[in-house]
């Protein structure tokens, strides 16, 4: 009887201890199920991140690339205005030379003509949609030829304002004491000064796009 109710008591152990490891095989099971699906909720989340992040920074570089493709337009507009508004104001209203307002529109053509091959490298580049890696190719060829515009652009400035002064002088020998020729210098000061500030807020600009690609596809 002894015997007996010890086999009982044996059995009866041995399966509580089945039950009970059985158990924490379920719970581990559980938490290891539990911890799989914190980690694709994490995914997930940490994608929609990715992707939130990926459009502002997109948002951001298209709306930098607008400002500078506005400022394109602007200059161009006022290349294509300064050639009717040369000849008035040169020739019809001071009696420049008819040479000077032709080289003031060759002048103003160039940099139209330069001003609008950089600008399609803008508009060609859809910043929402495009590769990045492209786009970049495209900034830095366009601030590329920013940069080196300034070869072109500077000799014509200079060129441009002493055939103004020359002309001035032929006009009025006592240019000195001319309001045209001290327009004309206070106008190219403040030209050139403008001209630059521009030139290095668009280098800067194109920068700033050409760095945010760089960390966008640094973390790709």
């Amino acid at each position: 009887m002894n015997v007996s109710n010890k086999r009982e008591q044996n059995e009866f152990t041995h399966s509580a201890e089945s039950e009970k490891g059985a158990t924490k095989l379920n719970n581990n099971d559980f938490e290891l199920e539990n911890m799989r699906q914190q980690m694709e909720t994490l995914k997930k989340k940490l994608g929609q991140q990715e992707i939130v992040n990926d459009r502002f920074i997109r948002h951001s570089m298209e709306k930098t690339a607008g400002n500078i493709s506005r400022r394109y337009y602007m200059i161009m507009a006022l290349c294509l205005l300064m050639i009717p508004y040369s000849y008035w104001a040169f020739v019809s209203l001071n009696g420049f030379s008819i040479p000077f307002w032709i080289f003031t529109c060759i002048t103003m053509l160039v940099s139209f003509g330069g001003t609008f091959y950089n600008s399609r490298k803008l508009s060609d580049s859809n910043m929402m949609t495009n590769n990045l890696v492209d786009v970049r190719r495209r900034m830095a060829s366009a601030k590329k030829f920013d940069a080196n515009w300034l070869l072109i652009g500077i000799p014509m400035a200079i060129v441009f304002l002493c055939w103004f002064m020359y002309e001035s002088y032929q006009l009025h020998p006592n240019a000195f004491f001319n309001g045209l020729f001290w327009a004309g210098c206070i106008g190219g000061v403040i030209g050139a000064i403008w001209g630059f500030s521009l030139h290095f807020k668009t280098q800067r600009q194109y920068q700033d796009i050409i760095d945010q690609i760089e960390d966008l596809t640094a973390e790709e």
